[in-house]
Formats: C-alpha cells, sequence, structure tokens
C-alpha cells in the first residue's frame, strides 16, 4: 500500500513538470532534462544529443540536480544546451540564478544574446539568488533582474530554441519557467 501511494506521489511529482501554473507559466526543467538537448559545438559532447531521462550532459559540465542546474566551472569546454521546442511571438522566461565569482555565461532567444556576467547586471549579486526575467513582446525585449530593466533589445521575428551556454565560471538555475503565446 505505502509503495503505491509513493508511486503516485511521484508520479504526481513527475507529472506536474510539464503543466503550467496559476500564472501560465510552464516549466522548462523537471526531475530530468527531458525537452533539452546539446547544441551544435566543438567540444566533447555530442551535439544534438536529446537529453531525455539524464539529469547531466555527457561531459558533466551542465548538472541537474534537486531541481537546481548547475554549469561546473571545474569541467571544461563550450558548451550550450537548448530546449527541443522553439517558440515564436510574445514570450516570458522567469528563472532564478546565482552567479559564482567569475560568471560569464550566456543565454540565447529569439535572436538575442545576453551575457551573465554580474559585473554587467548592477543589480545582481554574486554568491546569491537572483531573480531573472527575460520578456519578449512583439520585436522588442526586455531583460530584468531582481525587478529592475537592466537592458532593452530587439528581437528577430520567427520561432526559436531556448539556449544556455557554459563558457566560464559557475552558475546555479532554478524555477526555470516560460509563459508563451
Amino acid at each position: 500500500m505505502l509503495r503505491s501511494l509513493a508511486v503516485l506521489a511521484l508520479a504526481a511529482v513527475a507529472s506536474a513538470a510539464d503543466k503550467p501554473d496559476q500564472a501560465g507559466f510552464t516549466p522548462l526543467l523537471g526531475n530530468d532534462l527531458t525537452g533539452w538537448k546539446v547544441a551544435p559545438t566543438k567540444d566533447k559532447d555530442k551535439a544534438g544529443d536529446p537529453l531525455a531521462g539524464k539529469t547531466a550532459t555527457p561531459t558533466k559540465r551542465f548538472v541537474l540536480a534537486d531541481g537546481v542546474l548547475t554549469i561546473d566551472p571545474k569541467v571544461k569546454g563550450d558548451i550550450s544546451i537548448t530546449t527541443e521546442q522553439k517558440w515564436a511571438g510574445d514570450a516570458h522566461i522567469k528563472f532564478d540564478f546565482k552567479p559564482g565569482k567569475g560568471c560569464n555565461n550566456d543565454l540565447y532567444f529569439r535572436g538575442i544574446k545576453f551575457d551573465i556576467k554580474p559585473g554587467d547586471i548592477k543589480p545582481c549579486k554574486v554568491d546569491e539568488w537572483n531573480a531573472f526575467e527575460f520578456v519578449v513582446t512583439g520585436n522588442e525585449a526586455e531583460v530584468r533582474c531582481n525587478g529592475e530593466s537592466v537592458k532593452k533589445l530587439k528581437a528577430k521575428p520567427g520561432a526559436t530554441a531556448f539556449s544556455i551556454r557554459a563558457e566560464g565560471g559557475p552558475i546555479q538555475f532554478k524555477n526555470l519557467r516560460m509563459k508563451a503565446k
């Protein structure tokens, strides 16, 4: 009986990872990296490999544990992971991130590259959790950190995936979610 209840509880948690919350945001990370793949790269991780059912990229540059995606700076390589799904139109991406000293990693969406480099993002705090928002309305994009607008950019039309690039330094992500129209 207890075993059956445990299995039902785990199934409920796993299925909740792909369902929108009350505000309409859908989680992009669950218990594993299902829905993500390794982006084309010159480094060791094989490009295009789907990460379904896995909690790490082959080289362990990206590791997901307890809902936190960590880029390990001890594992070298310029590697990106990208969502298998693509989005066009308006989108709102939210997550919490904790950059470490020397963090210089990137996000890509709708033709925009955004550097997560704490010194360049004024309200960003190193070694603390920060709130991040990437809001695209039409061809206009706004980046917010800890509730403050830090940059406005032009987004390209057309559907693109959302990508995270491990370029340099430590960073962690949690509560990664998206609302798209």
